[in-house]
């Protein structure tokens, strides 16, 4: 038999009556056909084995819906350690749980727990499927598959004898499903039993932290509340043979961040600050990050936090991370490349204020050491005077002398065999060079004596790598390397000159001494009632006598 579903309109004959009855009566044959076929039993005979609803209320042996749910959000980036420490509460004496999934919807990422199960009972929507996983990092060679969306049907035996019930749903950030928080969603008949689950949750990660002695850093990208996700970093393992500073330098900065946290018992009873900042300045090239990694390798059981760049946006989680995870490092390299943005912050401020005000968050009892690498503290100092105390030490880590390009060329060139003539005449002809460019300098003279065919790279190979590297078609290399340019030099002193008479401007009769850099040369004729001047020694250091004598 067909039915034919016709449309009619209300006639003068009166049966429009009838006819709408008749309407009403095969609508509502199709609805109940919908529905039978919605509820169409398994072929198998296994609806009742997959109905989600029924599952839980078997499990929980109450109505799910008139039971609270209790929510907590955590950060992406602690989705391993929500996943393990949830693993962790159920293997505890007198816990057990079953783990299901779910399927029915491609859009079930949007609804809630409560939701869930209020579709599912009224459309049978839902139904159990397969538990849905993510394989998240969780050290540098080691991946861990972390429930993504998965119901734990919970059983605990209690002291009393009895026995607790509860579902935890756990699912992890969705940016197609609109949240970005890995997200726990616990129903228990009391609210009590969820509010003491989910503080388990929390001890045992602050307990078992994946990231615990680990160095992280925050990688650009899709940033979820200002971090982006995590690149596990093995630790270097470098010796102080590795380090070419100038004397006494390795010993100030080691003993400001390393030996603080050897003596930090010893400290804090005496009732000491165990929070530093160290600043790490200098020209590029001279090794402000290798003397950074060279700390690292000297905690060990410290949790580093890097940033660099852009990625110092994320100061606020690092800082909550480092807090949580102390004795703690966070390392800000190029600072000065963000110093004065208000960009990539949260407030109007400069997003250095924003670094400073992070360091103010932490107590003084903090074991959490903050170390900033800049290739400009003119940059950085304004701030850091306005908030003193916060960056404790600064360093500079200078061009390399004489003894240090000879020690330099050792550390990288050792193997070369290079006689003391050779050398010698390296370090004369790399005067005002960089670490990096001895590193690049040693390689490439390798790289000749290769091209050659040669067995061990002669000292020809070295010459005509420094004469490469010194030509003028170089010249860009050189200023990648961290090399100043003869131009850059130049230019310097003129700035230097023009300040100083500048400062010489309208000080009638007086005398100023305007600091100029080292070993500069000066010669003005001068100009009828215009400033002169003369280069004088003072304390080692230079200045610029100026002198203003207006015409007459």
């Amino acid at each position: 038999m067909t039915t034919r579903i016709t449309s009619y309109g209300r006639g003068d004959d009166g049966t429009g009556g009838a006819e709408q009855a008749e309407l009403e009566r095969v609508g509502e044959l199709f609805t109940r056909f919908i529905d039978a076929v919605a509820r169409r039993p398994e072929p198998d005979g296994r609806a009742g084995e997959r109905d989600l609803t029924a599952r839980l209320r078997r499990h929980l042996g109450f109505e799910p819906g008139d039971a609270p749910v209790v929510k907590a959000a955590y950060a992406p980036y602690d989705h391993p350690n929500v996943h393990l420490a949830l693993e962790r509460w159920f293997a505890a004496d007198g816990r057990a749980y079953e783990l299901i999934g779910m399927t029915g919807s491609e859009h079930r990422g949007h609804y809630t727990l409560s939701e869930i199960l209020e579709t599912a009972d009224r459309y049978d929507r839902f139904v159990i499927g397969a538990v849905d996983y993510q394989h998240l990092q969780v050290s540098p060679d080691a991946e861990l598959a972390c429930v993504s969306f998965g119901f734990y049907l919970g059983t605990e035996h209690t002291e009393d004898g009895g026995t607790e019930r509860y579902v935890v749903l756990l699912r992890g950030p969705g940016d197609e499903y609109g949240h970005d928080k890995v997200q726990l969603e616990v129903l228990a008949r009391s609210r009590d039993t969820a509010k003491r689950l989910l503080s388990g949750v929390d001890a045992l990660i602050r307990a078992h932290n994946v990231f615990r002695g680990r160095i992280l850093s925050f990688e650009g990208g899709d940033f979820h509340d200002g971090i982006g996700p995590f690149r596990f970093h093995r630790r270097p393992a470098l010796t102080r043979e590795d380090i070419v500073l100038p004397d006494g330098l390795l010993d100030r900065v080691e003993r400001h961040v390393v030996g603080v946290a050897r003596q930090r018992e010893r400290l804090r009873a005496a009732g000491q600050h165990l929070r530093r900042g160290l600043l790490l300045y200098g020209p590029p090239g001279t090794g402000k990050t290798h003397t950074v990694r060279y700390l690292l390798s000297g905690l060990p059981d410290f949790t580093v936090v890097l940033l660099s760049g852009v990625t110092i946006e994320a100061i606020g989680p690092a800082c909550a991370l480092a807090r949580m995870l102390q004795p703690a490092l966070v390392v800000l390299e190029d600072c000065d490349l963000v110093a004065e943005s208000r960009d990539l912050g949260d407030g109007e401020q400069p997003l250095l204020f924003q670094v400073l005000n992070e360091m103010d968050g932490l107590g003084d009892d903090a074991d959490v050491a903050f170390l900033l690498t800049t290739n400009r503290a003119d940059l950085l100092e304004p701030a850091l005077v306005q908030r003193p105390g916060r960056v404790d030490l600064a360093v500079e880590i200078p061009l390399p002398d004489a003894a240090g390009r000879r020690r330099l060329l050792d550390l990288y060139g050792g193997g070369l065999g290079l006689d003391a003539a050779v050398t010698e005449e390296v370090v004369e002809r790399t005067e005002g060079t960089t670490a990096s460019f001895t590193k690049e300098l040693v390689r490439r003279a390798v790289l000749i004596a290769a091209e050659r065919d040669a067995d061990r790279t002669e000292a020809e190979d070295v010459r005509a790598a420094l004469d490469e590297l010194l030509a003028d078609r170089d010249r860009l290399t050189r200023r990648l390397l961290g090399v100043p340019d003869d131009e850059d030099l130049d230019d310097d002193l003129d700035d230097d000159l023009d300040d100083g008479l500048d400062a010489a401007e309208g000080l009638e009769g007086l005398d100023a001494d305007v600091e100029l850099g080292p070993d500069a040369d000066f010669e003005d004729p001068g100009e009828p009632g215009g400033p002169t001047g003369r280069l004088g020694e003072n304390g080692g250091g230079t200045f610029f006598r100026a002198s203003y004598r207006p015409q007459r």
